[in-house]
């Protein structure tokens, strides 16, 4: 082991979440004020939890977070342990939704019945839903008819419904989400812009214009933070990762400053992964970072530079 790894992982030893991330630069921003109707509400994944929907609200409740994000369930039990776990952490939730199905039309109406009752009423209304939408290899057409279903569905409910931007979904890549832009005014982003470093094997100094249309319609991120070859840097506390990390808090504060201006709430999910996402030594497969503590710390890092602490 070299001295920088073994300083490092002492270092990392004894301050924990305490740890800070490369300097970054000021949040410079043109208001001299934040519109009333702004609110940052942080999300925590279960992506990676080992424990059950009780456990999980809890832990997210005495760490920091003000809701979570967590697949719909069609089960009642599932729902009934759900709602009372949020009820008794005073926690906010939102819902993923997608279909999986190859074929387009099974697709299509397995997506649209998940996405109606993940918005139907119940004991706790989500902030929004964010979907998973579409195949990467479905046609233009064919995924613009599920934006405007999930669309119509939104109005009707009157709950956010979020498009990722995620890896074999309909908005893979930023050439790709920009055509969809153009087309649908009404679509609305969950910007996950990790997915496309890598898709791009870039930090997207080339597509300016892709990633400025799909920061204007952002209204929900999930702060991961990728790089040029995969999705997922190792530890964002990492002094080696520090070009990535000011690249995507440079994006985020974009979005931030928007919402801000407009008056507008916003919310954000931290959402480093476990392994496979989380890489890991060879052959033991030990995680070579502790997910759950960059979730937290992401958040703290958030909460601070967003003046958003409750």
């Amino acid at each position: 082991m070299n001295n920088d790894r073994r300083n490092f992982l002492k270092q990392s030893s004894i301050l924990g979440g305490a740890l800070l991330l490369p300097s970054l630069p000021s949040l410079a921003t043109t208001n001299t004020s934040i519109k009333p109707g702004f609110k940052l509400t942080i999300m925590a994944t279960d992506w990676g939890f080992t424990g059950g929907i009780t456990a999980f609200c809890a832990a997210a409740k005495q760490a920091g977070y003000d809701g979570i994000e967590v697949w719909w369930s069609g089960n009642p039990d599932v729902q009934t342990e759900l709602f009372k776990a949020l009820k008794d952490n005073d926690l906010a939730v939102g819902y993923l939704a997608a279909g999986s199905n190859s074929n387009f039309d099974k697709h299509f109406s397995e997506f649209e019945t998940n996405l109606q009752r993940a918005t139907a009423k119940a004991a706790v209304k989500p902030l929004y839903v964010n979907c998973h939408s579409g195949r990467d290899y479905f046609t233009f057409e064919q995924n613009c008819r599920l934006i405007d279903m999930t669309t119509r569905i939104s109005r009707a409910s009157g709950i956010p419904v979020y498009h990722e931007t995620h890896r074999s979904r309909m908005l893979f890549a930023a050439h790709i989400a920009k055509q969809f832009i153009d087309a649908k005014p009404d679509l609305r982003l969950t910007l996950d812009i990790s997915h496309w470093c890598n898709v791009h094997e870039s930090l997207l100094q080339d597509q300016p214009e892709a990633v400025a249309a799909a920061l204007s319609r952002a209204s929900h991120f999930h702060a991961r933070v990728g790089h040029q070859e995969g999705p997922q840097v190792s530890d964002p506390r990492a002094p080696e990762w520090e070009a990535a990390v000011k690249q995507h808090f440079s994006w985020w504060d974009q979005i931030v400053q928007r919402h801000q201006a407009e008056g507008k709430p916003l919310t954000v999910l931290t959402e480093f992964g476990p392994p496979n996402y989380m890489p890991t030594l060879p052959y033991t497969r030990q995680p070579l970072a502790n997910q759950w503590d960059i979730n937290v710390y992401m958040m703290q890092q958030l909460r601070a530079r967003y003046a958003a602490a409750k």
